[in-house]
C-alpha cells in the first residue's frame, strides 16, 4: 500500500531543496524524520511536514503501521516563478526571480494489497 503527499507552491528554490530531499530517499520514516530534524535548512523544515502528512495518510486512511513505512519515492519540481524588480545602478532595473517548488513524497509499507 502506497500513499503520498504534495506541497505545491513551497517558497524555496528546487535546487536548494533537492539536496535535502536526496538524504531521505529509501530510508524508513522514523530515520528520515531524524535526518531532517538534524539538518539545518529551510528545505528540511518544509519536507518534514510533507513526510508527516504522507505517513499520516497511510496510518489514518489505510491502517498501516507507522514503523513499517519506508520513503519509496521523492522528487521536487519547479513551481511558479515570481518575477520581481529591483533598482540597479545608472537608472536600470535588475530582475529578481523568486522560485517556488512542488514537493512530492510517497511512502509505502511494502505489503501487496490483494484486489478482487
Amino acid at each position: 500500500m502506497e500513499t503520498y503527499s504534495i506541497h505545491k507552491g513551497a517558497m524555496i528554490a528546487p535546487r536548494k531543496a533537492r539536496m535535502t530531499l536526496d538524504l531521505i530517499r529509501g530510508k524508513s520514516v522514523k530515520e528520515a524524520r531524524a535526518i531532517l530534524a538534524t539538518t539545518n535548512s529551510k528545505g528540511s523544515r518544509l519536507i518534514v511536514k510533507v513526510l508527516n502528512s504522507a505517513a499520516s495518510n497511510a496510518v489514518n486512511n489505510f491502517g498501516a503501521k507507522e514503523e513499517d513505512l519506508v520513503v519509496k519515492e521523492t522528487y521536487i519540481n519547479e513551481g511558479r516563478t515570481l518575477k520581481r524588480r529591483k533598482a540597479a545602478s545608472h537608472g536600470r532595473v535588475g530582475k529578481h526571480f523568486k522560485r517556488t517548488s512542488h514537493i512530492y513524497v510517497k511512502v509505502s509499507d511494502n505489503v501487496l494489497v490483494k484486489e478482487d
